[in-house]
């Protein structure tokens, strides 16, 4: 009768020994991987700049110069008659061929920002590849109007915190937009300028391009449009926060609120 508990007692103490070796081998595991896992999961994701909050009516339009310069142009002059300045996001390559437009572009106010050199997939490329690349189209655009980018839209619109990254470690903003109008898929112009007049508010930037066939078409009834609703158009650069800002998770742009001063002291009696 004497020998039984003394085996349960050896297999308890063995029991706890197991038991104190498995929670020592999970702290060590916590220790080791959990802080890395929570950073990586809290980790806020790099966002370009879609919209902007601003008080009052403001917005901006900006075209994308890849292929075709048939209507920039005209364009400028639709612009013109409207007292309208826009951004105009150029490919380098584009910049080459057609160095004309660019200048009389950047000559009648409008901004010449960078929209890569070769158009390529930039999430395929390295970060030396993607600053060589945004760098060659800015030196092209500065031979020519005298002035360097400081916005790029990705091509394609495509980008991941590393492209991001590698943007603004050039101190330049990536601009997306938050009104497509679909122009390069060849919609008519009322299509067109429903699809934009429906979208847009205060803070949005419109993407167009110079080489959609009906852009020229729809773009006076959507500048009017704006005119009537009581919009003030400007160049994108004019439009974002160059500093002391916050970008939320939907691409917005917000100014940093400034601290609540402190209540004044009470004068002693």
């Amino acid at each position: 009768m004497g020998k039984p508990p003394v085996k349960v007692f050896l297999l308890r103490r063995r029991g706890v020994v197991l038991l104190a070796l498995l929670v020592l081998c999970t702290g060590i595991f916590c220790a080791l991987w959990l802080p890395s896992a929570v950073t990586a999961s809290t980790a806020s994701r790099q966002l370009p700049i879609y919209s902007v909050e601003r008080p009052g009516k403001m917005c901006a339009i900006s075209f994308d110069a890849a292929w075709g310069n048939e209507d920039t142009q005209t364009l400028i002059d639709i612009l013109g008659r409207y007292n309208i300045k826009a951004t105009f996001f150029v490919v380098g390559e584009w910049a080459e061929a057609y160095p004309e437009s660019v200048k009389a572009l950047s000559d009648a106010g409008h901004e010449v920002m960078n929209h890569s050199f070769h158009h390529d997939h930039y999430n395929t490329m390295n970060a030396n590849e993607i600053m060589t690349d945004v760098k060659a189209c800015n030196d092209r655009v500065a031979a020519i109007t005298g002035k360097v980018p400081t916005l790029l839209r990705c091509p394609y619109g495509e980008y991941d915190d590393h492209v991001i990254a590698a943007i603004r470690s050039l101190d330049m903003e990536p601009i997306q937009w938050d009104v497509d109008s679909l122009d390069w898929k060849d919609y008519d112009a009322p299509t067109i300028y429903n699809r934009v007049t429906e979208k847009l508010r205060p803070g949005s930037i419109v993407l167009f391009h110079n080489a959609a066939i009906h852009t020229p078409e729809a773009l006076p009834d959507i500048l009017e449009y704006m005119i009537h609703e009581g919009y003030t158009v400007v160049p994108i650069s004019q439009l974002i926060y160059t500093e002391n800002y916050t970008i939320d998770h939907t691409g917005r742009q917000f100014p940093e609120k400034e601290p609540a001063p402190e209540d004044a002291p009470t004068p002693e009696e």
